[in-house]
């Protein structure tokens, strides 16, 4: 499966769009995590379980939407982005969506 932020892909010629795929994941950590996150968030520095929340988040959407894809009979997502959204204190979600297509290759 192709997936590309661009809207074409090289050598490639979209020959159908089947339509709008996405995927989403809603993270929370654990409280005690989310105590030191805090912690840490006083002295400076990177927020580890916070961005490790986030690139698990970002990993489930991304899977989802390709999973989405390959059902439909998708060849390639293109125009694909990333949004993303605090839900409560310690939560986030991510979503993941593009634009599934058919693709042949280009004469």
């Amino acid at each position: 499966m192709i997936v590309t932020t661009t809207d074409q892909i090289p050598k490639k010629e979209i020959i159908q769009v089947i339509g709008i795929v996405k995927g989403n994941s809603i993270r929370a950590k654990h409280l005690g995590k989310d105590i030191m996150s805090g912690f840490k968030h006083l002295v400076g520095g990177e927020l580890k379980e916070y961005t490790k929340m986030i690139d698990e988040a970002r990993d489930a959407a991304y899977d989802k939407m390709v999973a989405e894809a390959r059902g439909l009979g998708a060849d390639a997502v293109v125009s694909m982005r990333y949004s993303t959204s605090a839900i409560a204190q310690g939560a986030a979600e991510v979503m993941c969506y593009g634009t599934a297509v058919k693709l042949v290759d280009a004469d």
